[in-house]
Order: C-alpha cells, then structure tokens, then sequence
C-alpha cells in the first residue's frame, strides 16, 4: 500500500506542510516510525518522541504546528487523533480493494435467510432462517447469526461471535429448572461493531436490542431483553444481565458488570471492575473497586466495612448525646 500525501490531504483534508509527493508505505508511532512511514501526534507530553521521529510525514494539532514544520512535512488538523482513525481506515479500503466479498463456501446460510449482495460472510458462518443481513456488513469466520436476527448495514463482526442463543431464562420446578423457550430476536443497527466470540442473546418475548453506532469489544456478554443505546461503547469482558437498559453516548470500562432489570442513563461512563447494582439516572462518571492491597491488610478492611453500618448507628447515638 503506498499514498502520497497529496492524495491523503485530498481525501481527508487537513494542511500540509512539505512535498505533497513524498509517497508513503506505512502507518507507525512516532518512535518506531521509518522515513517511509506516516505517525501523529495528539499529545504534546510527546514532543520529544516528534523531533527524534525519523517519520516522513507527522499529523499534528495546530498547538504543535511551529515544532512539527521545524522538524519536517506534517498535516495540521485540529483532532489529530480522529485524523489518524479517518487515516487507517482509508489505509484499510485500500489494502482490501482487490478483496471478493459475498459467501465464502464453507459458510452455511440458510435459503430463508436474507443477505444483502454487499454483505460479506466469512468461512465456516452460519446463518439461520429469517435472520437479515445488510448492506456492506462483514461476518469474519465462525460468526453465527440465530434465526430471526438482524444486523444492519456496515457492522464489522469479528470471529467467534454467537448472536441469537437462548437467553438464560428458567423457571423453579422443585428442586428442577423448567426452561422458558426464548420467543424474542436480536436486533442490531447501522455501523455495530462487535469483537471476537462476544454472546449477545435473544429475548425472552421482546427482542434484545443494539442501536446504532454501538462499539462492543471482545468477549463481551449481553443477556436477554437487554437494551444498549446508541453510540455506547464497551470493553472487554463486560457483562451486561437480562433486561437491563443502557442509554445512549455511555462508555463501561473492561469487565465491569450490569446487573439485571437495571437502568443507566445517557452519558455515564462507567469504570472499569465496577459492579453497577443500582440505576444510574444521572450523567457522570461512576466508579466502584475496593482498592487492591496485600492480602492480610484487604481482609482486615474487608472486615472493617462490615462494621460500618453499627459504627454509623453509634456515632449518631453519641452525636445526640452530645447535643443534649
């Protein structure tokens, strides 16, 4: 793959610096960059790494710009960082073009499943009846799409993805479970990514739901019913309990947990480790981990918290004793 950085101006835009010749063959960090390489810059802590950088050509913001044009060609831009994204996935187009889509031969979709002609399904998929596939939507390998389901246009799943298995909904008989047949759907929307061998379960009556623009890292679990709003973005390992709804523009750190029937609201961030065992309404950022430490000391604490409810009754108790 070669550009020159004309080409790269042109199509992202952005104010270039330098020979819009220079053609270059790579992407790289600015500390490992070659004199054929394109790097960025979105943090000036970093400036060091940019003057030593060997890099042909460096993205900057406009708060860099003197220090970039003194070391050498560079594209202003006021998000370097989002330029760079716009970047690799131009880059990515690219080295794909000469890529054939359609279904691979040992994908097996069923004839009454529906799948766009742009859609691309990868080796060993399977796709089951009446589950719907949209335009320019890509299945890597060993994805499973259950029946009924549907994705929409432009996801990106990755390998090992199963979308649509039962949800985990049984009802006490004795001392035996009695299974709820799981009678629901998922649907997902437009621009979904989903990362390798995330679960993301149908619903019990109503469907699961994924809005658009929602970004789920690795091996994450979405329980029936649930509902993530758009543009949400997860981590890995994260798990999402039955029925529980998530707002939209809301980030939830690696293996947090969601527990079940619960409510979090737009725009809360949720950090990573954190157990949410109550609705979150409000915007913010939310954080619950007991602080890791020595083994001895954490069960000393551990033992301390569980006092704190008859130490608070205590300090009332004393409090109004002082006050008579």
């Amino acid at each position: 793959m070669k550009l020159d950085l004309s080409s790269i101006v042109a199509s992202l835009g952005g104010d270039l610096h330098g020979d819009g010749s220079i053609v270059v063959t790579g992407l790289a960090p600015l500390e490992a960059a070659t004199g054929s390489d394109l790097s960025f810059l979105s943090n000036p802590r970093y400036q060091s790494q940019l003057m030593a950088s060997r890099a042909a050509c460096v993205i900057v913001g406009p708060a860099m710009e003197s220090t970039a044009v003194a070391r050498g060609p560079c594209i202003v831009t006021d998000q370097p960082y989002l330029y760079f994204a716009r970047l690799t996935q131009l880059w990515q187009r690219g080295r794909d073009a000469d890529k054939v889509g359609g279904v691979h031969p040992s994908a097996v979709v069923d004839a009454q499943a529906v799948v766009h002609p742009t859609a691309s399904i990868g080796a060993l998929c399977v796709v089951e009846r009446g589950a719907h596939i949209g335009a320019h939507t890509v299945l890597k390998s060993r994805v499973t799409l259950g029946e009924d389901c549907v994705l929409g246009e432009r996801c990106i799943v990755h390998s090992g993805v199963v979308i649509g298995a039962d949800g985990f909904g049984f009802a006490p008989n004795g001392d035996a479970w009695e299974k709820i047949a799981q009678l629901g759907a998922v649907r997902i929307g437009n621009d979904v990514e989903i990362g390798a061998n995330t679960c993301i379960d149908r619903g019990a009556l109503q469907d699961t739901v994924i809005e658009d623009g929602v970004k789920l890292d690795n091996l994450i679990q979405i329980g029936h019913n649930v509902r993530v709003g758009r543009n949400t973005a997860m981590a890995g390992c994260v798990g999402v309990a039955g029925s529980a709804t998530i707002g939209a523009h809301c980030t939830i750190g690696g293996g947090a947990i969601v527990l079940g029937h619960l409510t979090v609201g737009q725009d809360v961030n949720i950090s990573a480790g954190t157990l949410v065992s109550k609705s979150i309404l409000k915007p913010g950022h939310y954080t619950g981990i007991f602080p890791i430490d020595d083994n001895a000391s954490w069960e000393r604490n551990a033992a301390s918290l569980k006092q704190l409810h008859s130490l608070r009754d205590r300090i009332k108790t004393l409090e109004k004793e002082i006050k008579k």
